[in-house]
């Protein structure tokens, strides 16, 4: 394997490790040393490509970022109108490939870090900045007005509540039910009078 293609894919690696490491043990008891062995790497390796813990957990939120964002553009493009965009944006963040229990863990992790972690914050912010403008973009074209912006507040806040919440959740992911609870959101808030704003 050439040398591009093979520190490509230990650092693929590396962060499917943090992930399963993560949702074993917690972000706090995680260890580069154990996650470099669940990447089959050497410590040393992982220190040299992400520098420290911290520096790992911010490279696997990028990681999960890129393919939530792939997701959601596959999705958006075959939408047919605004209400079916808001619905693409929906299904992708509770789609198989993203809604399952490590990933969850994951994220819970991120929320954590970003507490004391500026770059953790950052890139938080960075996905939050791009659902709430995507989802307001399509509100807007459903004629909501000034309650546009309010109405994907309230979606974007669904959807992290839902991820969050199953934390505390007894069995596997369900993400029918998930996409359902935000979707009855969405409906109330097209429905909702002018100058009422979400629930």
């Amino acid at each position: 394997m050439p040398r591009i293609g093979m520190e490509s894919h230990r650092r693929k690696a590396l962060i499917d490790a943090t992930v399963e490491t993560i949702h074993a043990r917690g972000f706090q008891d995680a260890t580069m040393a154990e996650i470099a062995r669940r990447a089959g790497v050497s410590g040393g390796l992982a220190h040299h490509y992400f520098g420290s813990k911290a520096g790992l957990l911010n490279a696997t939120m990028r990681a999960l970022l890129a393919d939530l964002s792939r997701e959601t553009q596959a999705r958006m493009g075959r939408s047919t109108g605004p209400r079916t965009r808001i619905s693409a944006m929906i299904a992708a963040s509770f789609a198989p490939a993203q809604f399952q229990p490590a990933l969850i863990s994951a994220w819970l992790a991120f929320y954590l870090q970003a507490r004391t972690e500026p770059e953790t914050r950052r890139l938080l912010r960075i996905y939050h900045a791009r659902l709430v403008s995507n989802l307001a973009h399509a509100y807007s074209a459903l004629d909501l007005g000034e309650r546009a912006r309010a109405a994907a507040e309230g979606t974007a806040a669904m959807i992290d509540g839902l991820w969050l919440q199953h934390v505390f959740a007894e069995g596997p992911p369900q993400p029918r039910i998930a996409i359902r609870r935000v979707e009855d959101y969405v409906d109330r808030q097209i429905g909702a009078p002018q100058g009422q704003s979400g629930d």
